[in-house]
């Protein structure tokens, strides 16, 4: 009853090397034999690993790029994250072993004043006492309870764990041992005051335990996280600025880059919802809400979701929300999370509209955002 139109523009064909790798995607997808699927698996994730091991991550970066629909992407990211886990396959004569993890942390800034023209600092993207977030993950059993770990003070951005940068984290876990930690550019967060913002980045450091131990099992933060936000927010906090972090479990990079990714589309999403939400009933009412399918140059993939909310009592007024798709994502899925949470605030009337739109209006040069009242009843899918 939900499926939209997916957005993004997929490539047409690759070069020799990427279809091959396209079509042992694809015969894993397609197959009924759960045999035959393992071994396409088995192949793509040992090729994978063979480039990640050898330094090829713009060709690693290239294969995603060039994937020809979201099915081949998703499944090839997933491979992704198997042939991290096969090059990072320990010595069997090691008796220790380091592992590299990233801890995705979603931060919500916004200023202490509603003054538009306030001029307020970034948010540094260092931690002034590393020691103490170390503290706080062995204190309260995090990574499987190990004791020996080792984090980067820098907070740092997507493209720093991103898909070409995965032969330089390995090289790194590979030297941990003997390199310890490395030096990593900070990510610092500005915007634009008095309104909110939903910022992402990640805390990387690596763990040592015996070789096999199972250090990013738990996908929880039962018990860590509460005192672990509390401290990133004691520690990142600038004059004239609230500053709220969210960290999640650590994982290996595509998989806390993914999981980090889908947390900040939520969080953002929510935050504007409820925001919203409450100026239209504060104002005129009870609003209706659209989601719709657009073409963007400026998203990742060449497309996006847009949420609008309106009402059908103030013709001008209508709010947006541009909701980012990512390789890995399904379309259905994040409109299911769009779905759930207009629900949990208790929006009634939800439309759906089928197709892929434009980016702008052609009248006005604006993003295109559609009000309920105006959509066409034949091209919308109403959900109560």
């Amino acid at each position: 009853m939900m499926a939209v139109n997916d957005p993004r523009v997929f490539a047409d064909a690759g070069d020799a090397l990427q279809r091959e790798r396209f079509e042992l995607a694809a015969r894993s997808i397609g197959s009924s034999s759960v045999s035959v699927a393992a071994e396409c698996d088995e192949v793509l994730a040992a090729a994978l690993a063979g480039d990640m091991s050898s330094g090829q991550g713009k060709r690693l970066a290239a294969l995603i790029d060039s994937a020809p629909d979201a099915s081949i992407a998703r499944h090839v990211w997933r491979r992704l994250i198997d042939a991290w886990a096969i090059a990072s396959r320990p010595d069997p004569d090691a008796s220790i072993a380091a592992t590299l993890f990233v801890v995705p942390v979603v931060i919500v800034a916004g200023a202490q004043t509603s003054d538009a023209q306030a001029m307020v600092d970034p948010v540094p993207g260092v931690l002034a006492d590393v020691a103490r977030v170390i503290a706080i993950l062995r204190e309260h059993g995090a990574l499987g309870g190990c004791e020996t770990i080792a984090l980067s003070p820098s907070l740092v951005a997507a493209d720093a764990i991103d898909v070409e940068r995965l032969p330089s984290l390995l090289a790194w876990q590979r030297d941990a041992l003997m390199a310890g930690v490395r030096d990593l550019a900070p990510g610092p967060i500005a915007w634009t005051p008095p309104h909110e913002s939903v910022h992402l980045r990640f805390l990387v450091g690596i763990a040592l335990a015996a070789p096999h131990a199972s250090l990013l099992a738990d996908a929880s933060v039962s018990g860590w996280g509460i005192p672990l936000a509390q401290e990133l927010a004691k520690q990142l906090a600038v004059k004239d600025v609230t500053v709220l972090a969210l960290p999640r479990a650590p994982a290996t990079p595509l998989a806390a880059l993914h999981a980090g990714r889908a947390a900040q589309r939520a969080v953002g999403a929510q935050l504007f919802a409820s925001n919203a939400i409450r100026r239209l009933r504060a104002s005129v009412g009870e609003p209706s809400a659209v989601i719709s399918a657009h073409r963007s140059p400026a998203s990742p993939g060449g497309g996006e979701l847009r949420l609008s909310l309106s009402s059908a009592f103030d013709p001008r007024q209508a709010e947006g929300f541009r909701c980012p798709i990512f390789p890995a994502d399904a379309v259905d899925d994040v409109v299911t999370v769009l779905v759930d949470l207009l629900r949990d605030c208790r929006v009634g009337d939800v439309q759906v509209l089928a197709g892929v739109h434009p980016d702008r209006d052609a009248a006005t040069g604006v993003p295109l955002l559609f009000k309920a009242d105006a959509v066409n009843a034949s091209h919308a899918t109403s959900i109560h």
